[in-house]
Formats: C-alpha cells, structure tokens, sequence
C-alpha cells in the first residue's frame, strides 16, 4: 500500500476523534481529501510541450506585454499548490496547450493571456482537479508577430510586433514617409481560425485623417501578421517647352491641372506656344489618346484649365504643329524623369 492510500485510510480511520483534532491539522487532512494531485504529486516529468525547469518554481524571467496568443509562443504558468502545471508551456502548432494532469488539450491561439487564465481555471474545476484554482499567465516569448511595411516609406521593413504596437508605430520604423506617398495605405491583417484556416481582411485608412489624429480609429492596434501597404502617388509626365521636364505626383486631392502641372515643372521656355498635347493611356493594347489643349488661353485665363489623369503626359512643343511619336511616348511612360531628359523626335 502506497503512502498516499495510507494517509487517506488512517483519515478515515481516525475521522471520529476529528472533535478531538487542532483545527490546522484537521483542515489540512481536509484538503488532502478534496485536492489530491498538486498537493501531493511530486513527478518533475515534461509533458507534451511543457519546458524543462530544474525547480517546482521557476526563476521569474522577463514578461512580455500582454496580446493574442500563437502558435509556438511560449508562456509561463503559475497554479500555487501545483507544482505540476507551474511551468513553462510552448503553444502546440495547432494552437493549444498540452498541460499535465488535464485530459484535454486548452486551446489558446488568439485569446488574451487572461482569457486562457479563464479556460485553465475552468478546466481544472470540470476534471475535479482543483475547487478555487487561482491561475497565472504570463509570455515569455512571442515567437512570430511580423508586421510588414511596403511602399512610399523611406526604409521598408519587417520586425516583430510586440505589446501595443500602432499602425503610426510601424510608420515611424520604417523612417516616415517618403515624399511620393499617396492618400491611402492599406493594412492587410492575416488571422489563424479555430479550423486551420486562415483568415484575411483588409482596411483602407486615408492617409489625411491618420496624420491628423482627428479619429483614433484610423491609428490600428497591430498584432502581428499584418501587411502594411503605402502606395506611390499618382503620377503624371511633363516634358517638351518647360524649364524642368520630369515626372510629379499628383496632387492629394486629385485637383491637378495643366496650370498646376506647369508650375511643377518650373513654367515655360522663352519659346512662343499656342498649345499642348495631353497624351492619356486607354485601354490595354490600344494607343494613347491625343487632346489637343490651348495652352495660350488658359495660360491667360481665357479658357478653363483642363484636368489631368493619373499617367497622363503632357507635352509642350516649341512649335505647336508637332507631336511626340508613338515611340517616344512609350519611352516617356515606361522610363519616367529619364526618358524625359532624352532627346524628342517629333512627326
């Protein structure tokens, strides 16, 4: 017969003369009667993703800032009384923890540390293993939060998000933006559900309100997993009879005119010009639109400005009668400032 067994039979034994018993003494029987694993278990054995420890009670190690549980994390947890299940814990690839003296594996991936506090209280009350357990959880390593930054910053990046990590916060990372940012980024956010699959959703956030700070809702909290994108401006060409033929990014708020492009490209030449030619994309395959615009008019106020698109080159000749080439056009759009600074053949 074990110890153990004849420690509850000499209880039972003697349960008559428990009037006659100290009270500590009595109520410590008691509670060897109602929790019998972790008061008197000792085994030191790992089980399933449990992390080795050379004492019941771990040495205190550095906490993390608290945020949704994954796959591989690890954390510590602390059951007073129960030595057993006071250990380090790695979460399971399938998002669960495999913990001793528990039949069923508690499933952690995207819960809060409190929250799975909750799941293993509630679970050690349901297996009769603990009456009131009090449980303790904490991270000791996050093992994969990437959050990405692509785009119009000035040194994309990758790094781990950890505690209170805001979309501004991977902004500033990545060292700002970069002077052809658009008006709107993107945050794709990739979460693992219960089944295994996995689940993509995608927020447009106008880059004008999260400068501002004027609605808190647009500074997104990043858990990890996410894709930040910041898209270039914009752009369109302008080159022929101008002091400084280049490519400009549009406007934010998409007003950019002939008038406005001209004065991104420093004015005019000293050469006479009646008008320009906007050249706009069409539809793939198909060659570019030719508008024909009186340059002299606006440029007197004598017509109204004539609005740019997206891609859009303007052309100015030094002699109104000639066109770019085809060629030429191909060049200016595929090769941006570069092409522009070529030589222009004309028809």
């Amino acid at each position: 017969m074990t110890l153990f067994r004849l420690f509850h039979l000499k209880t039972a034994q003697h349960a008559v003369r428990a009037m006659r018993t100290p009270a500590p003494v009595l109520m410590l029987a008691c509670a060897a009667l109602v929790l019998p694993h972790c008061l008197t278990a000792q085994s030191t054995e790992s089980t399933g993703n449990t992390v080795p420890s050379e004492a019941a009670s771990p040495a205190p190690l550095a906490v993390l800032p608290s945020q949704a549980l994954g796959a591989d994390d690890l954390v510590q947890i602390l059951v007073p009384y129960c030595p057993e299940l006071s250990h380090s814990f790695r979460v399971s690839s399938d998002g669960t923890l495999n913990l001793p003296l528990l039949k069923q594996r508690i499933a952690v991936s995207g819960l809060q540390p409190a929250e799975v506090e909750t799941k293993i209280a509630a679970a050690l009350v349901s297996e009769q293993i603990l009456t009131e357990p009090t449980v303790n959880v904490s991270v000791l390593e996050y093992r994969s939060r990437p959050v990405s930054v692509v785009g119009a910053v000035r040194n994309p990046l990758t790094f781990q998000a950890t505690g209170n990590t805001t979309l501004l916060d991977a902004i500033g990372r990545a060292g700002g933006f970069s002077p052809t940012v658009g008006s709107d980024l993107t945050v794709t956010h990739h979460s693992a559900l219960a089944n295994g699959t996995m689940q993509v959703s995608v927020q447009v956030i106008p880059l004008k309100e999260l400068i501002n700070g004027a609605d808190p809702k647009y500074n997104v909290k990043l858990v990890g997993d996410e894709e930040i994108r910041v898209p270039e401006a914009s752009r369109i060409f302008v080159t022929g009879n101008v002091k400084k033929p280049g490519s400009f990014p549009m406007q934010t708020d998409g007003d950019t005119t002939v008038r406005k492009a001209l004065a991104m490209s420093e004015g005019l030449q000293q050469y006479s010009t009646r008008q320009a030619f906007i050249y706009r994309e069409q539809k793939a395959g198909e060659p570019r639109q030719e508008i024909s615009v009186p340059l002299q008019e606006i440029m007197a106020r004598k017509a109204a400005d004539v609005q740019l698109l997206p891609d859009d080159i303007l052309y100015v000749p030094e002699d109104g009668g000639k066109k770019l080439t085809a060629k030429v056009l191909a060049g200016i759009a595929g090769f941006g400032t570069t092409a522009l600074g070529t030589a222009i053949v004309y028809k």
